[in-house]
């Protein structure tokens, strides 16, 4: 492997743990410094994801919770690439998203809000990125909803994302966010994140020169690995 400059984090970068306006953080972020633990060969040498497995409608979550009927909504394609800190694609990363549908509702057992369950769609999806570091979803852009922080606060349209590595223990997870959103800026959770930068980049993009004429629109959100401005990543906020 050849030698490469090591890139110091900025920390500024990341939420602080406790952000009293975001509710939930006042009770469950540490009170004490983090720990950093390395990786032994049990975490590197556990079971694997495998090529073999996903289905050929696995990223497809208009039609594929297999019912023969499409999802409701409006039709969206969001496409991007993965890249490590010097820009270098990433290949064969697995991507999984899962997402409320067009009435900002997730088929989850504990989800109570009113809006109506899609009988067509599952809200969940996965794919390999190819040898340029691409990938895409066909999906149903999601709906907002409330939650109970400051009353009756609303989260923005946004899209669960997760990337693994070479085994299971390497996984990190993020959101994005849809451009044009006016509920991004009153998000009590984005503004976690005290750069507008960095929410800039958990903000996909509208991405008129890919979109299907008559059918979908497209956005792009790109994902970055590691460096001083990796892309915010939640299970790994002192960075990844």
């Amino acid at each position: 492997m050849a030698n490469t400059e090591f890139y110091r984090r900025d920390r500024r970068w990341h939420p602080a743990p406790n952000v009293p306006n975001y509710k939930s953080t006042v009770l469950r972020s540490p009170q004490r410094p983090l720990l950093s633990l390395p990786q032994s060969p049990v975490d590197l040498s556990s079971p694997v994801f495998g090529h073999a497995k996903l289905d050929p409608l696995d990223h497809d979550l208009i039609l594929n919770y297999g019912t023969g009927a499409e999802a409701v909504g409006e039709r969206i394609v969001v496409h991007g690439r993965v890249l490590d800190q010097n820009g270098a694609p990433v290949s064969g990363a697995l991507i999984e998203i899962w997402q409320a549908n067009a009435g900002g509702r997730y088929r989850h057992v504990r989800d109570g809000y009113l809006a109506a369950i899609d009988p067509n769609f599952g809200g969940c999806g996965r794919v390999l990125t190819g040898a340029d570091g691409k990938y895409a979803f066909r999906t149903i852009k999601p709906g907002p909803y409330p939650f109970r922080n400051n009353g009756s606060d609303w989260r923005p349209a946004h899209i669960h994302i997760s990337i693994f590595g070479a085994a299971f223990t390497q996984r990190l997870i993020t959101q994005f966010y849809f451009e044009g959103d006016p509920l991004i800026a009153k998000c009590p959770i984005v503004n976690t994140i005290a750069d507008p930068a960095a929410i800039d980049m958990l903000v996909a993009k509208l991405d008129l020169e890919n979109q299907g004429p008559y059918d979908h629109l497209t956005y792009r959100f790109d994902i970055v690995l590691r460096g001083r401005r990796s892309t915010f990543f939640e299970n790994r906020p002192e960075g990844n």
